[in-house]
């Protein structure tokens, strides 16, 4: 084994932390990508308000979680196809999925439509889309791809583009203390 001895007198990389000093978006492109992170987040908070309240979109009136309902049964019971069915059937009634769902869907929607948050929210957002595509493989109209792949790559975007600096809170929330001492709050 032969050794480089300049080697170890090169300089490490210098690697800037993301931010907002360089922004590499135009301000029209800015608020598209804002319009685009409360779009997702009104979605998650629609699911989660009819789960909830049993509005008769998704979740049949009276069946709502408010009223004692499963809003997590239902779908795994019978809505889960493919090679993962077994696994998801046996999530039925276990007492942590729904509470878990329901906190997932409320919070989710709650950073990416105030602008806070945006890589957790992001991390649990590629999540639980990973998650529900698995619930039906192979998907219905692309071997492959279907709007829960879509949905979790643009939730990844949104942060990586700090989404909720434009008509959100996202400035105020990462110059808070703690948010600065633990970046990954951001």
């Amino acid at each position: 084994m032969t050794t480089t001895p300049n080697r170890q007198h090169l300089p490490a990389p210098a690697i800037e932390p993301d931010g907002d000093r360089h922004p590499i978006i135009t301000t029209a492109a800015g608020r598209m990508l804002a319009v685009l992170r409360i779009v997702y987040g009104l979605t998650f908070l629609w699911a989660f308000f009819d789960k909830l309240f049993g509005w008769g979109y998704a979740t049949p009136s009276g069946k709502g979680w408010i009223d004692g309902g499963d809003p997590t049964a239902g779908f795994l019971g019978k809505g889960t196809t493919g090679p993962m069915a077994d696994f998801y059937h046996s999530l039925v009634g276990d007492w942590w999925v729904t509470p878990l769902f329901m906190v997932g869907l409320a919070g989710i929607g709650l950073a990416l439509t105030l602008g806070i948050g945006m890589r957790i929210a992001a991390g649990a957002g590629t999540l639980l889309y990973l998650l529900m595509w698995s619930a039906n493989l192979p998907p219905e109209n692309n071997p492959v791809l279907d709007d829960h792949i879509v949905g979790a790559i643009t939730v990844i975007a949104l942060a990586l583009v700090a989404a909720g600096n434009v008509w959100g809170l996202g400035k105020w929330w990462s110059s808070l203390d703690f948010v600065r001492k633990y970046p990954w709050l951001r």
